[in-house]
């Protein structure tokens, strides 16, 4: 989720598109929760580890 997340950032960037750039951000800070979650030890979705 991080890693598209920040595809979306650049190709909205690059592009000018707007609502990539929106989309990207929403993903790349949803992805580290996620990410953050998982690594310290908190059940995410029911799973131990979130990857």
């Amino acid at each position: 989720m991080i890693l598209v997340g920040l595809i979306l950032l650049v190709v909205g960037f690059l592009t000018g598109i707007s609502i990539l750039w929106t989309i990207g951000l929403i993903l790349l800070v949803v992805g580290a929760v996620l990410w953050i979650l998982g690594s310290v030890g908190h059940a995410v979705g029911g799973r131990r580890h979130y990857w």
